[in-house]
């Protein structure tokens, strides 16, 4: 029988709830990737100059881009602080916190004085804010998500996948808006952008967090939470999930590629092309087109996962990524825009795209609810470490060391490909499980062999 059409018109106050916790994770990931590649660009187009002068121009970008990695290398302690509160007091109050840490750790970089202004003290507080940006961060992305798919469990489970796609959708999102505003502040004549148009970005990251905090304060908690909450575990969190810690290192090891590409194709990329003669424009618009199609192959790939399987669609994204590593920066170093634009679609825009969009469900289903902010949390930050924190870094270094030849960034791209391939290759698939709330499950098991 058909239900009246008025409830189509009129969804229930579950449906209504869930789509609020899928906004709202989708603005706080956007809030987290806008304040990361935001500092990833500037710290590519000036950082050097501005916090660590008279290096010389390499070395001054590798400083830069290691104050990032200090952000990254926070995070995985984020995850599981956070994650430990999360798991015992609420998803909620965490992600209310993390939240407003991330936006007022980039609000601060951007009236945080230079070098010149008050010497040595400026890249100590510039590094003081990453870290914490990157505690919040840790535990930012497993609240966002766990809410999401919880609340979906209850409402279209077998969807799953598709709804935490909102949270993945913060990531090209973020990307679109930095590469946005940064490509307007660097159209201003450089002594103008050097002085006071890089703060700009930073500056305006209080308006994403101001309609973020507001939407955050009117979802309800996770209800597979409310649950497990009347019968706390006397462990905690860290220690259940590290006494079996083999669902942890694989969740961290499927995360790597998609870091991996995102950070190499994205920040790195912009300090890479303009070295190699493009104009900031012309690299931020393929950021930004790369970022725009993204934003397509993302909730696409993640359905697709709902009905295939999460592996799947995770490893031809891995694949389709190895194979274009070569391909791609041979098209950036052709000196064609239009090759450009091409280039970080493919990679970025679609291959990374594949493999990052069912990773929200993926991670989360690995887990069980009395745990699963700490071991997702942990699992997704030790990616990032590995695969974002590192990548500029190394890449800078072996570009300096090598005469500025493409090869090692290549080889980047498919070293982190290729874990991810092998990693998945060897996980049970999880996307037709049931997220159990019983506070007796700790976590999902793992294949003893090779995947069913």
């Amino acid at each position: 029988m058909q239900p009246p059409r008025t409830s189509a018109r009129q969804p229930s106050p579950d449906q209504r709830q869930l789509r609020r916790v899928a906004l709202s994770g989708l603005l706080g990931t956007a809030v987290e990737f806008y304040d990361f590649l935001v500092y990833g660009t500037v710290a590519a187009l000036v950082f050097g100059d501005l916090f660590f002068p008279g290096a010389d121009p390499a070395v001054g970008t590798i400083a830069a881009f290691g104050t990032f990695a200090a952000g990254y290398v926070a995070r995985p302690l984020g995850g599981i602080v956070f994650g430990h509160f999360g798991d015992r007091l609420g998803r909620k109050s965490m992600m209310l916190l993390t939240m407003a840490l991330m936006g007022c750790g980039s609000f601060l970089i951007g009236v945080l004085p230079t070098y010149d202004m008050i010497g040595v003290w400026a890249p100590v507080l510039l590094v003081t804010l990453r870290v914490v940006q990157g505690l919040a961060i840790g535990g930012e992305w497993g609240g966002a998500t766990l809410m999401v798919v919880e609340h979906a469990e209850r409402v279209q489970g077998s969807r799953r996948g598709l709804w935490s796609s909102f949270t993945q959708l913060g990531a090209p999102l973020g990307s679109v808006l930095s590469a946005g505003v940064v490509t307007l502040v660097s159209s201003l004549p450089d002594d103008d952008f050097r002085s006071w148009g890089w703060r700009v970005p930073f500056l305006l990251s209080i308006l994403l967090l101001a309609v973020g905090m507001f939407v955050r304060l009117k979802v309800a908690e996770s209800p597979l939470f409310a649950e497990v909450k009347r019968e706390p575990s006397a462990k905690p969190p860290v220690v259940e999930v590290l006494r079996r810690p083999k669902p942890v290192l694989l969740a961290a090891c499927v995360g790597i590629g998609a870091f991996t590409a995102q950070s190499l194709l994205t920040g790195f990329m912009i300090s890479y092309a303009v070295d190699h003669g493009y104009s900031r424009p012309q690299v931020l618009t393929a950021v930004t087109v790369a970022s725009c199609v993204a934003l397509l192959v993302l909730p696409a790939a993640s359905a697709l996962s709902d009905r295939v399987g999460r592996r799947p669609v995770v490893l031809a994204g891995a694949v389709a990524s190895a194979a274009l590593a070569f391909p791609v920066l041979a098209l950036v170093d052709s000196g064609s825009p239009g090759l450009l634009i091409l280039a970080l679609v493919l990679g970025h825009g679609i291959a990374q795209s594949t493999m990052y969009g069912p990773l929200g469900a993926l991670l989360t289903e690995m887990f069980g609810t009395r745990v699963r902010y700490t071991g997702a949390s942990l699992g997704y930050q030790a990616a990032t470490l590995v695969g974002a924190g590192f990548s500029p870094l190394i890449a800078s270094s072996l570009l300096a060391s090598n005469g500025g030849g493409s090869t090692p960034v290549s080889l980047l791209l498919c070293g982190g490909a290729a874990i991810t391939a092998l990693t998945v290759w060897r996980m049970r698939e999880t996307h037709t499980d049931t997220l159990d709330p019983s506070p007796s499950r700790t976590t999902t098991p793992t294949p003893e062999g090779a995947p069913r």
